[in-house]
């Protein structure tokens, strides 16, 4: 593995007349034209999200914050799972929204203003279907990626039969129900010793929109960390597989119909080596190798450029606070740090800012989220000059 450094200071796309972020590393905040770009603000950045907060959506454009909507379905983690509708992403956002009581999800135009309702929140957005999960109960599991309100119904049960993944319609708004908690629980339960608690963290499509990944964790008894496992299956549900059982299992990204990219104990692997790096591994089988030399030996947020020969990732605060944005040439196996931010000492872990980085659609831009200048801003690095 060859290290370069080189530093390529992050411009702020966001003003300065609030807290802006995006989201997560593995959506997009490019429109199809690359003119705008999806972002949140809200009015402070010290304290977890209660009920009654409210983010203001909206887009970015030369400098400009143009909002649209408000929502109190949101996180300083995921947002409000803010996104460009894939089938139409010149001009339509999907968002979640808390509408009589319940997490909604909204696809706007973002010309005319006009909305449509999808039955449930959604978690992930590919093709013709959204996937939905309980944010509810995310909440009480970790704040920082579920919404304060409303309460969950299934609170009291371990893994309840009428709450799991759902798949929603884009088109006709409606939902169903697809793999239950106790579904899940009568498929991998059988891990733990005793009883567990169960919730949906992360769930993404792959893709082409066959297949999807979730991880299941259990909620873990005080002073006890969480145990997480990698589970893939069809759109409808159908033919589920165990990539790794239950230990630790983080963030992770398709590169394709098949292939994942994930950090975690690579147990299941021929290559595994005893310690946790970041593999890539083929769904339905324990086929993987390990990512640039083992160099990204600490977790990370990571994501392939387009054309799949790079990868950007970032890294948690080392000793000095700073987080390191790094690319790596698949190809030709050289990892460049192409910048580092300081990130202040948090005392709530869920309202920390990782860089989150994502690439724009055609691949010469990684934007990223950072608090380096005292803010939650909006940051854009141009990488063309590593080509």
């Amino acid at each position: 593995m060859k290290l370069q450094y080189k530093t390529l200071e992050g411009k702020r796309i966001s003003p300065k007349d609030g807290h802006y972020f995006f989201g997560y590393y593995d959506l997009q905040p490019f429109d199809k034209t690359e003119k705008y770009y999806l972002a949140h603000r809200v009015p402070f950045m010290d304290r977890l999200q209660t009920a009654g907060d409210a983010a203001e959506i909206g887009l970015i454009t030369e400098g400009k914050f143009e909002p649209l909507a408000t929502t109190e379905a949101w996180n300083f983690q995921q947002g409000a799972m803010l996104q460009w509708n894939p089938q139409a992403a010149d001009r339509e956002i999907i968002y979640n929204d808390i509408v009589d009581d319940e997490i909604v999800g909204v696809i706007m135009d973002i010309h005319t203003g006009k909305k449509r309702y999808l039955n449930r929140g959604v978690a992930n957005v590919s093709h013709e279907y959204a996937l939905g999960i309980n944010m509810s109960r995310l909440y009480n599991f970790r704040p920082g990626y579920g919404y304060a309100r409303p309460k969950d119904k299934f609170y009291n049960q371990n893994h309840p039969k009428d709450d799991g993944i759902f798949l929603i319609d884009l088109k006709s708004g409606k939902s169903k129900l697809i793999i239950s908690l106790d579904d899940i629980w009568e498929f991998s339960g059988s891990f733990f010793d005793v009883e567990q608690k169960m919730i949906i963290n992360h769930i993404t499509f792959n893709t082409d929109g066959s297949r999807f990944l979730f991880l299941p964790r259990n909620f873990p008894a005080p002073g006890e960390r969480h145990k997480t496992a990698v589970i893939t299956a069809n759109t409808d549900g159908s033919d589920m597989f165990i990539l790794s059982d239950y230990g630790l299992q983080s963030h992770y990204f398709w590169k394709n119909a098949e292939d994942i990219i994930i950090f975690n104990h690579g147990k299941e692997l021929e290559c595994h080596m005893g310690e946790y790096n970041t593999y890539l591994i083929k769904d339905k089988t324990y086929e993987g190798s390990i990512i640039a030399d083992g160099y990204f030996e600490e977790d990370n947020h990571m994501s392939y450029s387009p054309d799949r020969k790079l990868i950007v990732n970032d890294s948690y605060p080392d000793k000095q606070r700073l987080q390191h944005l790094r690319v790596l040439d698949v190809e030709k196996n050289v990892c460049t740090v192409i910048g580092s931010y300081y990130s202040p000492p948090s005392s709530v872990i869920d309202i920390r800012c990782d860089l989150h980085p994502r690439w724009n659609r055609t691949g010469n831009k990684v934007s990223f989220d950072s608090i380096h200048e005292g803010f939650r801003g909006i940051y854009e690095s141009d990488i063309s000059v590593l080509n």
